[in-house]
């Protein structure tokens, strides 16, 4: 579980380097911090927007989940004072490439545990 946070802590970073309205204020230790509590937030608030979104989910064939995601992204810039996003669209491109390079990560690394 430590690993996947570290690797998520250096996806934000990526991101950030990459997507013009995303800031992050600090140095490693910012980005595992944002790494941890945009994981609760993912778990617990993006849950319940999955649930709640799910028919909007279902009708655009699952594209509303950037939106969902995009929300996920901001509510952690609203959460922290470490990270600042300059607008949803910033929040939506930044969360679509979180997941795809965090996934892309999950792919290459070996970090998960195999029984």
């Amino acid at each position: 579980m430590f690993l996947r946070l570290v690797v998520l802590a250096a996806v934000i970073g990526l991101v950030e380097w990459i997507v013009p309205g995303i800031h992050v204020h600090g140095g490693f230790l910012t980005y595992f911090w944002l790494a941890i509590l945009f994981s609760v937030i993912n778990l617990v608030i993006g849950s319940l927007l999955m649930l709640i979104s799910l028919p909007l989910i279902i009708l655009t064939l699952g594209l509303f989940l950037f939106i969902v995601n995009g929300a996920v992204l901001a509510i952690t810039a609203a959460v922290s004072s470490h990270l600042d996003i300059d607008s949803f669209g910033a929040a939506v491109l930044g969360a679509f490439l979180i997941t795809v390079f965090n996934g892309l990560a999950h792919l290459i690394l070996p970090i998960t545990r195999k029984h």
